[in-house]
């Protein structure tokens, strides 16, 4: 099981690296998490530099692909050469993405009538680009899901962790990241905001 983040120059650290953190509590041999980036290391829009842990052509042929967002998404979306490299298929994979993830999702052709949800920033790109933009914090259709705001990241791994390794394992990772004392809280919004698209 290989669950490619992709993070581009400018990446928000919320999206990859919460998704990562929650998605790395299955602790088996054959489960792979990577940062997922068109080269070596890319740095984020506060500064921090990673180094990428996959490259953007292994994404074709992982199980599930998150797209996170950040200040350069517009910009990969506008490089013919970069799109050339990303070959996703919601037949086979599951695909999530957030804030202006989703625009790179809009622009690769993937949503088409699927209607989606972002930041408030990207929300008008994304319906410039024909997609319904929705106001609420995760949807999910199929193997298409999308998320708005920062800490929906939660979400999106929570989604994936319920759609690859079943419901308790994705309560499991939630309630060991979540505050103490509001752990049962938390773990139940997750799973009220994930739970309608997971039949």
């Amino acid at each position: 099981m290989h669950i490619a983040i992709l993070t581009f120059q400018g990446f928000n650290e919320l999206d990859s690296l919460i998704a990562l953190g929650l998605l790395n509590r299955i602790r088996r041999p054959d489960w792979r998490v990577s940062l997922c980036c068109p080269e070596a290391s890319v740095t984020s829009m506060n500064g921090v530099t990673v180094q990428a842990q996959s490259m953007l052509e292994e994404a074709a042929d992982a199980e599930v692909v998150l797209v996170g967002s950040g200040l350069r998404t517009r910009e990969v979306c506008a490089d013919p050469a970069l799109l050339a490299r990303l070959r996703l298929d919601p037949a086979r994979q599951l695909i999530g993405a957030q804030c202006s993830g989703t625009l790179l999702l809009a622009r690769l052709g993937l949503l088409g009538a699927v209607p989606a949800c972002t930041d408030l920033t990207t929300r008008p790109w994304v319906q410039e680009a024909g997609v319904q933009v929705l106001e609420q914090p995760f949807y999910a259709a199929g193997n298409l899901a999308t998320a708005g705001g920062c800490l929906a990241s939660v979400y999106l791994a929570a989604w994936v962790l319920a759609r690859t390794e079943g419901l308790d394992a994705a309560r499991q990772a939630l309630h060991y990241v979540a505050p103490v004392g509001e752990k049962e809280a938390s773990v139940e919004r997750a799973m009220a905001a994930i739970g309608p698209y997971l039949a």
